[in-house]
């Protein structure tokens, strides 16, 4: 039989370092046998954007978005792949209003997550918008934003409903604060959220497929050191249920690539952030956990291509919901969700795929990580990145870090 040729698409915006690297390993990885006997090579391209018919057929089976949740135009083409073509998408466009944090937060405390007590509050400037004024003066009913933030309680965070990178998120401790920041809000919808305080850790993970990577999180510093690594800063039950948590998240949203963010106080998982459609795979932040990343990226996508994986546009939310209703225990609940969030990634199938198919992955990236390849692209992301002053200081910064995951592997 003839051998099969798959077209894996990046939809890219700013980011050029992880794209590199994404195609350097699909390069090296070559051709792969799968399961209907078959040999098989992915090749990637990078998507541009022009006019396109909606009957024209598109060339790619599968395609990395990265842009479409801010760029119309190609979210459109997304739409069209996914309901005309079939094309299998990381992430689908239909649930870009989910990821605008709101919904997202509605459905795990519908399912009984730990989300910290949250209000959304009207718009304070008005929309530009020639019905406004008439609907608002007929239907916005006056509030007091010092008792909705007390009945929150002090302190709180004040951050936008569709928000990301942290822009426009305040700490708010008192009621100057709480009118501060909402008189800066403007026309962004902003949640009022309970501060999980004292909490022991702050906990990342980033989820590709059903693979999942939680990293000790420290949004307080700059970005480059921003993820710590630490390999025993959970205690195993919490570090499963973070994993459950990001797991139940994608699967519920059929998103495959994402990250969340938890606060650990005890026992407790509080899931805070945990709907971003573009989640950071930038080599200068992630640095001893971009090569995890990668090899994730590469297996789930070789995967889906390989196997046929069909895309699945309807979210089943009842399945979850008739958990969430059951009379089960917040443990038992975690348990079932975990078996729906591996049902829906057939983590079991992904499993024997790699073993199989692609039990020579972790070679192919350690290699390449120690190749002059590798560092060529690390000096080039560092000079585009930094100004030339501090070249030498972060050259040496995560080359450390790359050296120590190097290490890590024990070849």
């Amino acid at each position: 039989m003839a051998d099969v040729e798959h077209t894996i698409g990046m939809l890219l915006g700013t980011e050029d370092d992880w794209p590199r690297a994404y195609e350097a390993l699909l390069r090296r990885l070559g051709v792969v046998s799968g399961t209907d006997g078959r040999s098989h090579r992915a090749r990637p391209v990078r998507v541009t954007i022009e006019p396109f018919n909606l009957r024209d057929t598109p060339r790619h089976d599968l395609v990395i978005d990265r842009l479409a949740y801010w760029y119309y135009h190609p979210r459109e083409w997304l739409k069209k792949i996914a309901l005309m073509d079939d094309v299998y998408l990381l992430n689908s466009p239909f649930t870009f209003q989910s990821m605008e944090k709101h919904a997202a937060y509605c459905a795990m405390m519908r399912l009984g997550l730990k989300v910290p007590e949250t209000v959304l509050v009207p718009f304070k400037n008005p929309l530009e918008n020639s019905r406004w004024a008439y609907t608002a003066a007929r239907y916005n009913r006056p509030f007091d934003l010092e008792a909705t933030a007390a009945a929150v309680g002090y302190p709180l965070w004040m951050k936008p409903y569709d928000g990301g990178a942290w822009v426009g998120v305040s700490k708010i401790r008192n009621a100057a604060e709480l009118h501060a920041a909402y008189d800066a809000s403007g026309e962004r919808l902003m949640h009022l959220q309970a501060s999980i305080e004292d909490y022991d850790v702050f906990a990342r993970s980033l989820t590709i497929g059903p693979e999942t990577m939680v990293m000790k999180f420290r949004p307080e510093q700059p970005m480059h050191a921003r993820y710590e690594v630490d390999h025993n800063f959970l205690s195993a039950e919490a570090g499963d249920e973070v994993v459950t948590i990001s797991r139940l998240v994608n699967a519920f949203f059929r998103w495959e690539f994402n990250s969340c963010e938890s606060l650990i106080r005890g026992d407790d998982v509080h899931p805070i952030d945990y709907a971003n459609a573009c989640p950071d795979v930038s080599l200068t932040s992630l640095h001893y956990y971009f090569p995890w990343a990668m090899t994730a990226l590469l297996r789930w996508t070789v995967f889906c291509v390989v196997t046929d994986r069909r895309p699945r546009l309807d979210m089943d939310s009842a399945a979850y919901f008739a958990v969430a209703d059951s009379d089960r225990t917040y443990a038992e609940k975690l348990r079932a969700y975990r078996d729906l969030a591996d049902d829906y990634f057939e983590t079991e199938r992904y499993r024997e795929f790699c073993e199989k198919s692609l039990g020579n992955v972790d070679d192919i990236v350690y290699d390449w990580v120690s190749s002059e390849e590798f560092h060529s692209l690390l000096r080039e992301t560092v000079r585009a990145h930094y100004p030339v002053h501090e070249h030498e200081k972060f050259l040496a910064h995560f080359g450390g870090l790359i050296d120590a995951w190097i290490r890590d592997q024990g070849r």
